[in-house]
């Protein structure tokens, strides 16, 4: 196993102090976990009200990356609910989908899980910035009232670094129609059976989140899966990822209305994909099949 590495650390003003985004996209392409850590004051960034100077370290793990156009990466927190520190969660059950680009501006989209009523229509709403935080930035808001607000924003950390584990191994890669393009499904196949995790790199799987798919950046949504399935006689191998992430793809990341939903992947190696959708706003799920191709790396 290889040891976690700063691959990209930031300063507070977002400059780059050591490492490089090359050297993050570079991470990310070979489907590397990505961990944040940030640095910041009790009663600047948790409780204004507080007299507590306490200096808090967080790392974040970001279960979904994507890394778009092949240089520019945005990690998301697909499984964090919201945490009221010290004491225990938020008032009300819901998703934290934070989600950082490596240039340090971030974005969170908050499905409610209770599908709480809904008081105003979509669209861009009044951006409305936490009193007494100078050091963060509300660039826009979208959706408040509804099921499913998100923000786009920067807080200026006092320190960003971007820390990857590149031990994944790529054995299996695929075209949307299944022909393999290098490695094989018997390697795959070997290392599932003997227990090894397995991870996707998967192309396009946003394209449809636009009406014109080709005026979209190229991009690659990189998830770990859960249980996989081998069908000796078929020779077919199926596996059931964790929950995702998917926001129409930009540079940089970020959320607005109806441009990201949340959901899991059925994924075969013949390039067939079950996407199990989730509407944020009205928590109803829905099924989309598509072929795509795929990446699949195991550790």
């Amino acid at each position: 196993m290889r040891a976690w590495r700063s691959a990209l650390e930031l300063d507070a003003k977002r400059h780059i102090v050591n490492g490089s985004p090359a050297a993050l996209a570079d991470a990310i392409g070979q489907a590397a976990d990505l961990r944040i850590y940030t640095e910041f004051l009790h009663n600047e960034h948790i409780d204004v009200q507080s007299t507590s100077a306490e200096r808090i370290r967080e790392v974040a793990e970001f279960g979904v990356t994507y890394r778009v156009g092949g240089s520019w990466v945005a990690g998301i927190m697909s499984l964090r609910q919201p945490i009221e520190l010290p004491v225990g969660f938020g008032p009300r059950s819901s998703m934290s989908f934070f989600l950082y680009n490596q240039d340090g501006t971030q974005a969170i989209a908050r499905p409610y899980l209770d599908g709480g009523p809904v008081t105003t229509a979509l669209g861009s709403a009044v951006p409305v910035t936490p009193s007494n935080m100078p050091k963060y930035h509300l660039l826009d808001s979208w959706d408040a009232g509804t099921n499913a607000p998100s923000q786009n924003f920067i807080y200026d950390f006092d320190r960003f670094r971007y820390c990857v584990n590149d031990s994944w191994r790529e054995v299996l890669s695929h075209s949307a129609s299944g022909t393999v393009v290098s490695g094989s499904l018997e390697e795959l196949v070997d290392a599932f059976s003997s227990g090894c995790a397995i991870k996707l790199g998967i192309t396009g799987l946003c394209a449809d989140m636009d009406d014109d798919p080709c005026g979209l950046p190229g991009h690659e949504l990189f998830v770990q899966g859960g249980s996989a399935y081998f069908y000796t006689e078929q020779n077919l191998f199926i596996l059931g990822s964790h929950p995702l992430v998917r926001v129409r793809p930009s540079v940089p990341m970020h959320y607005a209305s109806h441009n990201w939903d949340f959901g899991w992947l059925m994924a075969r190696s013949d390039g067939r994909v079950v996407y199990r959708r989730c509407d944020p706003y009205t928590l109803k799920f829905s099924d989309q099949v598509s072929q795509q191709a795929i990446r699949w790396f195991v550790r």
